[in-house]
């Protein structure tokens, strides 16, 4: 235990010194809430990354590739279609966000559709859809405390040890707001996925040489895939990659770092990074669940795959490093959220029916994060037996974002009537769908409740862009707003804008 706890005290210290080191006063909230739109393609790319990838990749999805094989390849197809739209999306968010000075991703709905009811009811969904998995977040830590025990301490006594350290890293996270949550990102980004990666091939290494696992001679249902006649029905597999690539930039946390940028050219330059490291660590972890799933321990505790075969491998020293991995991709992931949420109280909510000054809402971000950080650590330290179901219920209700959010940048017809009336009908018919038969659609062919709610939100608002024309003058904003995307001097002119020098 005093080499494991040891290993991760000296991790958890050098990013907190990091963060001190880096410290600057925030002058305004546009500084707390995207970190002044600072950052290069470097720092965007593994702040996108550190937040993406939770620690649970390494224990749910290692555990997935250990039983399910091949089909948990899905999660790395849609997570390079996540990057791949960030390619997209980067030129008209960005640009939209530096002229209109957009902090949250309610903003950019507000702006769109010239509502700022618009802004509330994105938001509401956003931090309601978040909250269980936040929560499963800091639960997972008790997987992480309880290997780096030894197996001494209980998973209940691991889970409140675990919530302690995320809350106590919190601290920073509420002081600094995005810019020390970017800054660490990268610290934490390097170790996660690059030193995580790293080990997850010497791990591989060792599993064919020293255990002679290979991937021709472990199960052969490890290579079976839903197909026709499947208790998940035909479509699973497209409906899970297709919503979680539309589902990627639906998150709020994920959403910001398209504000974070100090332009155009580093999100392009971020996402051009992010495709080569999103493979390779994807890869590497899920092959190696693959052929971990030759060791009787690993088929007996998947959930505890990578702490396993890490500690067989190396002993305590390699299982303490397989420690900082996972609390290096848990914090990042919670701070990630719990600062894009604080944003969104202050911006969407608070401040969207009452006039704050640049400090008030500071202090109301501040304050709505050390909330959220006491709600969700009470309620990880909890038994809560439908949390995963609820958190499976939240991404369905979160991807009916997408519609409004993917067409009003790329569409100038939409307006606000159907992209309200959108997001309601599909995130009842999501909701009702999912609760109604527990995510098993008798009719659907695999396709999720997420999908039948899409495609009623997709109805509803185009229906209401045709049969609702917008006014003259309401067409004139929307054509000043595309025109601002399409003219090359006005792109020129606020993409070579930087705010601020590179920390660290």
């Amino acid at each position: 235990m005093i080499v494991t706890f040891g290993l991760l005290a000296l991790f958890f210290a050098f990013v907190v010194w990091t963060l001190h080191r880096n410290r600057v006063l925030d002058q305004s909230f546009t500084d707390y809430a995207v970190g002044g739109r600072s950052f290069g393609a470097r720092y965007q790319a593994m702040s996108f990354l550190n937040t993406w990838y939770p620690g649970s990749m390494f224990t749910a999805f290692g555990a997935l590739s250990v039983t399910a094989g091949v089909m948990s390849f899905y999660v790395l197809s849609y997570s390079l279609l996540t990057v791949v739209l960030l390619f997209v999306l980067a030129r008209p968010v960005w640009i939209w966000g530096k002229t209109y000075d957009l902090k949250t991703q309610g903003d950019l709905f507000a702006l769109r559709y010239g509502s700022r009811h618009i802004r509330t009811i994105a938001a509401v969904i956003g931090i309601i859809s978040g909250l269980p998995w936040l929560v499963l977040g800091m639960q997972a830590l008790g997987n992480l405390f309880q290997a780096m025990s030894l197996g001494a301490l209980s998973f209940s006594t691991s889970v409140i040890v675990g919530v302690v350290v995320i809350a106590i890293r919190q601290i920073w996270t509420v002081r600094m707001g995005m810019r020390g949550v970017v800054i660490s990102d990268y610290v934490q980004g390097i170790v996660a996925y690059v030193f995580g990666g790293l080990m997850l091939v010497i791990l591989s290494v060792w599993l064919v040489q020293v255990r002679g696992a290979t991937l021709w001679t472990i199960d052969p249902k490890l290579y079976a895939i839903p197909g026709l006649g499947s208790k998940e029905g035909p479509l699973y597999l497209f409906a899970l990659m297709f919503t979680g690539a539309l589902g990627g930039w639906c998150w709020p946390y994920i959403f910001v770092r398209l504000f974070t940028a100090d332009g155009v050219k580093s999100l392009k330059k971020s996402a051009a990074l992010a495709v080569p490291l999103t493979f390779l660590f994807g890869v590497a972890l899920l092959i190696f669940g693959m052929l971990a799933s030759t060791t009787p321990e690993a088929l007996a505790k998947p959930d505890d795959v990578w702490f396993i075969i890490s500690e067989q491998a190396g002993g305590v020293v390699l299982l303490g490093l397989a420690g900082v991995v996972l609390l290096a991709a848990s914090m990042g992931h919670t701070d990630g959220n719990i600062q894009a949420y604080g944003a969104q109280l202050a911006n969407d909510l608070v401040g969207n029916y009452v006039e704050l000054d640049q400090k008030q809402m500071i202090v109301i971000a501040k304050g709505g994060m050390l909330l959220l950080t006491l709600l969700a650590s009470w309620l990880a330290t909890l038994t809560l037996p439908a949390l995963f179901s609820l958190a499976v219920l939240a991404y369905q209700g979160i991807i009916q974002l997408a519609i409004p959010q993917f067409l009003g940048i790329f569409w100038r017809k939409g307006n606000r009537e159907g992209a309200i009336a959108g997001m309601i009908v599909g995130f009842v018919t999501a909701v009702g769908l999912e609760l109604a038969y527990g995510g098993q659609l008798p009719f659907g062919y695999g396709l999720t409740s997420g999908c039948f709610g899409l495609a009623t939100n997709l109805a509803v608002y185009v229906a209401l862009a045709y049969l609702l024309p917008r006014s003259d003058e309401e067409s004139r904003r929307i054509d000043g707003l595309f025109a601002a995307v399409g003219r090359p001097r006005a792109i020129n002119a606020t993409a070579g804008i930087r705010p601020q020098s590179q920390p660290i």
